[in-house]
């Protein structure tokens, strides 16, 4: 599916923030621009206060790496951007070079689809330096966006208890792209339907409507507007019946409904938007019910979120459908899921010393544990037992382990140690996805990757599924990669203090 294309006239490649192009353009001068790095894209905490995250994203950003080029209009906009001396900021030796730029680097990812959790590389970029650093933003971007409207959904699909969710937020989207792929994320998290018409096409995602308030407002009665809407669309009818008065509304439905079913058609619901969603629709029911039309749906909306829609089961609402739109949309109480992108590995081939021709491993350092980087070229290993997925170990491939058991260290407390058995069952999660390029890799249909959260979702802890204080999940790293990380922190933490004191 070819999303970018169908959207856009142009290449994205300029999809990026400047200082990626600045770096590379001092890679490039550097003479550098080839030096073989790896860099991981992880996230530090769950959104939403949650216990887990849905891995999403991962499509765009095979599409758009397999179509990164910069076009001659590209670089026709570079070669007008100027530095503080009003001189270009680029010299045209440079934008040549970027002309014929092609990507070469291999990247390896967690499927879409597959539960995730805190310091996990998603993703993982290994190649010329220059080429994975002009891919950070729009990875960030793509990964980030989708990862936290699918975690959003399957918290309200969570909240649902399995009855339907319908997705119409595309009105309120931050602009087209927040639209589009929201809408594909949260099929992927579990709603069943968009009401998203263009999603319904690129994607393949069941598409549902009916009317607005402004249908029933343009006739002289509401009864009117549900027996004309009736007639044109008897295979179609969900009667939204609050625009005057809620059980008048649900009246009129069941006075229509009875004509469509003397018509060989059904009511298949009625949609409340406003009021006591819980009261109105106990009400609902039982007229729905009274006149034989057990089979017709109430469906709710109004501003649903996970906690709205828990709290109204607890109330014994008789809804069975979900229509979420703002809140699922903008992922309303946490826009941002903060993934980051971190270079974690680098190989020097030239000059002398330790480690030239070998990995040198990087950390970056923070006054706070939980953003000090990584370093390595980052795995993650998920065990299961009886009971389903029990941890997930990070290790380094280049020391991969070997041993019949293996130690896992907390990364932010070192007291928290957990021994695995190697011979427990177990899985990588980062799969190859380029090689050199190119695609090694055959992406899943948009079915299959929900299909892959719904299988995962059940073989956790249920606690982690919980809104409030939810239970944490092992995760942690193989020791040696734990040591390994200890030592350069404190390698580069006594190397600035003799710095200050020299």
């Amino acid at each position: 599916m070819q999303l970018t294309r169908d959207l856009y006239r142009n290449t994205l490649t300029l999809l990026t923030d400047l200082y990626q192009l600045t770096m590379a353009y001092g890679y490039w001068k550097s003479g550098t621009a080839e030096r073989e790095a790896v860099f991981s894209l992880s996230f530090r905490k769950h959104p939403f206060g949650g216990g887990f995250t849905l891995a999403a994203g991962l499509e765009h950003v095979v599409e758009f790496l397999q179509n990164f080029r910069f076009s001659r209009e590209d670089t026709d906009y570079l070669a007008t951007l100027t530095g503080n001396d009003d001189q270009p900021l680029f010299e045209p030796a440079f934008l040549e070079y970027l002309q014929h730029l092609r990507f070469t680097c291999d990247v390896d990812a967690i499927p879409e689809g597959t539960v995730v959790f805190p310091q996990e590389p998603l993703l993982r970029v290994r190649g010329p330096i220059l080429q994975c650093q002009l891919i950070e933003t729009p990875l960030l971007n793509m990964v980030n966006f989708q990862s936290l409207i699918a975690t959003k959904a399957a918290r309200m699909v969570i909240a649902t208890k399995g009855e339907p969710v319908l997705e119409f937020g595309l009105r309120r989207a931050q602009g087209i792209d927040g639209a589009m792929t929201a809408s594909r994320a949260a099929y992927i998290g579990g709603c069943d339907s968009t009401s998203n018409v263009l999603a319904g096409r690129l994607y393949g995602i069941p598409v549902k409507g009916t009317h607005a308030h402004s249908w029933v407002m343009s006739f002289e009665s509401e009864l009117e507007s549900f027996d004309t809407y009736a007639a044109v669309l008897p295979n179609n009818c969900i009667f939204l019946v609050d625009t005057y008065s809620t059980l008048e509304g649900v009246r009129n439905a069941i006075r229509v409904g009875g004509r469509l079913k003397e018509k060989g058609h059904r009511l298949a619901g009625i949609r409340l938007d406003s009021g006591d969603l819980a009261y109105f629709s106990i009400e609902a029911r039982k007229l729905l019910d009274a006149a034989g039309f057990g089979d017709t749906s109430i469906v709710a909306s109004n501003d649903l979120d996970e906690y709205i829609i828990a709290s109204l089961k607890e109330q014994g609402a008789a809804i069975n459908v979900w229509g979420v739109g703002t809140k699922l949309i903008t992922a309303y109480d946490q826009p941002a899921l903060g993934a980051v992108y971190k270079l974690t590995a680098i190989r020097y081939e030239n000059g002398s010393g330790p480690g030239i021709g070998a990995w040198e491993y990087k950390i970056k350092l923070s006054e706070q544990t939980l953003k000090i980087s990584t370093p390595g070229i980052q795995q993650v290993r998920r065990y299961t037992n009886e009971k389903g997925f029990t941890a997930d170990m990070i290790y380094d491939t280049e020391h991969a382990p070997d041993a019949a058991t293996s130690t896992m260290i907390d990364p932010t407390d070192f007291t928290k140690r957990r021994n695995l058995s190697n011979a427990w069952a177990h899985e990588d999660l980062l799969v190859p996805i380029l090689r050199t390029g190119k695609l090694v890799y055959e992406l899943p249909g948009l079915e299959a990757i929900r299909q892959r959260v719904q299988q995962q979702l059940p073989r956790f802890h249920e606690g982690i599924k919980r809104f409030v204080n939810p239970h944490v999940y092992h995760v942690g790293l193989e020791k040696s990669l734990y040591d390994l990380k200890t030592n350069l922190i404190l390698e580069l933490r006594n190397r600035k203090r003799e710095e200050v004191g020299s």
